[in-house]
């Protein structure tokens, strides 16, 4: 990471190769590095600073700006973690209290729809399409735990781990 908690084009490229590390192909790991650091790094930027055409920055210090509507509701608007928000699962998982399927997330989506806001629409279905995908198991869930350890940092982490793991036990 660049100085004062900037992350730069650079980053953006670690970004495809942490996608690659957790198992995602080429294709899904490029759109999702220029998805995230295209979306939100014009909104982090700093005020009276300007960054030169295709860096892509992301300023983590202000990375609480890249929060957008129709969410969640589990960061608050200064970023902050909100565990009682979180409750997500309870309200729409319905099969299993700790776990959504396919048709449960589409209705979680559904749910926290903000009317007229289409560019969190989209901000809100990539991210939780992707985090389905990725970490669905091999009935369809996509458990609670896995989506905690979105917000608290540690899924990209621990995919790494899971595929180095079953990528040597195959050995």
């Amino acid at each position: 990471m660049a100085k004062g908690g900037q992350l730069t084009t650079k980053d953006a490229l670690l970004a495809a190769a942490g996608f690659r590390a957790i198992g995602c192909g080429v294709p899904l790991s490029a759109a999702a590095a220029v998805f995230i650091n295209g979306g939100l790094g014009p909104k982090t930027i700093p005020e009276n600073e300007k960054t030169p055409p295709f860096k892509l920055p992301i300023y983590v210090t202000n990375i609480h700006k890249g929060k957008h509507g129709s969410d969640s509701g589990v960061y608050d608007a200064n970023g902050r973690f909100v565990p009682e928000k979180f409750e997500i699962f309870k309200k729409h998982a319905r099969t299993r209290p700790d776990a959504l399927t396919g048709k449960e997330l589409q209705e979680l989506l559904k749910a926290n729809r903000e009317p007229n806001d289409f560019k969190g629409w989209l901000g809100g279905f990539t991210e939780w399409k992707v985090l389905y995908y990725v970490c669905k198991d091999k009935d369809g869930f996509l458990h609670k735990d896995t989506a905690r350890a979105v917000y608290d940092g540690s899924l990209f982490e621990r995919l790494e781990d899971e595929r180095k793991s079953n990528k040597d036990s195959t050995s």
